[in-house]
């Protein structure tokens, strides 16, 4: 059974081992592919996974052996499901691993946003405590968590994961879902969306990206905001309308924004967000810690081991 990795280089830079994915048999490892390779490297593969490689018709036509395609990651946009199930391809992904991780970054970015804490430490490492005539300074309002408004846009393990942290910092929690959760904890008061837009001093945003929720955040909505309210995105990109987000900082519409996704990844160097006032960009690196990277490929080998038990798994749909 041939199994070729396109992209592993994100997923296992080198502190992981691949040792469980070699020992189903033959395996290819590629740091990176390129579009024009993707046919050669994996012309042989019963097995292709994949993190952010297309794979579409186009590609599937051009290789009849493949069997299994694994996608490195929860979503699975990069491939075409519905070509894949017309040639029997199965196509699974990995749905939980990141979950405390991704929250976490939730919370690196508010107390960031409120604390200035990469500023304050770059200062000081520039020396201007050193000359200060003061045992200390601040540049920046700096905002207690406690007794302030998070709101949830969906409200999945992630958002849950999320309420908790929030709560622990004495935060009130509003929630947002499509669908109505059958357990609601007692810390979480369920609203409608625009209400919760109007009442949060954090939006943090954590659904899919559906045709429904792209743009989701668009500037009625960064209207409804507080002129002292953050927004954090650790979900998708084009959840974000991004030059109405980058309009409303310049401008003072809302205090700040901690991304960590955009809707081009790597972006262009001219993206309005990257210098947009009061905004931190990170680079796509909450799900990447590496007890969250560990699961992920735990997950992915036993994802192939039911494949080939004839039990599939997380097969996506």
């Amino acid at each position: 059974m041939q199994i070729v990795v396109l992209d592993g280089y994100t997923l296992n830079p080198g502190d992981l081992s691949w040792d469980e994915l070699r020992a189903f048999g033959p395996c290819r490892i590629y740091d990176r592919t390129p579009p024009p390779d993707v046919i050669s490297r994996a012309a042989d593969a019963e097995i292709v996974l994949t993190n952010k490689v297309v794979l579409g018709n186009e590609q599937f036509q051009q290789l009849p052996r493949l069997r299994y395609v694994g996608v490195l990651a929860t979503g699975y946009n990069i491939v075409d499901v519905e070509a894949a199930r017309q040639r029997n391809i199965v196509v699974t992904n990995v749905p939980t691993y990141g979950t405390r991780s991704v929250a976490q970054m939730v919370l690196a970015h508010l107390l960031n946003l409120t604390q200035h804490v990469a500023h304050h430490g770059r200062t000081v490492a520039e020396g201007r405590w050193s000359h200060s005539a003061d045992f200390c300074y601040w540049d920046h309002p700096l905002v207690e968590l406690a007794d302030l408004t998070i709101g949830i846009v969906g409200f999945g393990r992630i958002g849950r994961a999320t309420a908790e942290l929030a709560a622990a910092f004495g935060m009130s929690v509003l929630a947002y879902d499509s669908v109505e959760p059958a357990d609601v904890p007692a810390t979480v008061t369920m609203v409608e969306l625009d209400e919760l837009f109007r009442r949060s001093d954090v939006v943090s945003l954590h659904c899919p990206l559906t045709p429904d929720t792209e743009r989701l955040v668009d500037r009625r909505r960064l209207s409804l905001m507080k002129s002292s309210a953050f927004l954090i995105n650790t979900s998708r990109g084009p959840l974000i309308d991004e030059p109405a987000l980058a309009e409303a900082l310049d401008s003072g519409r809302i205090a700040g924004a901690g991304l960590d996704v955009l809707s081009v990844e790597p972006p262009p160097a001219d993206h309005p967000l990257l210098s947009a006032k009061d905004c931190v960009v990170t680079p796509h690196i909450a799900w990447a810690t590496k007890a969250a990277r560990a699961r992920l490929l735990g997950t992915v080998v036993a994802n192939i081991r039911a494949f080939l038990d004839a039990r599939p798994q997380n097969v996506v749909t």
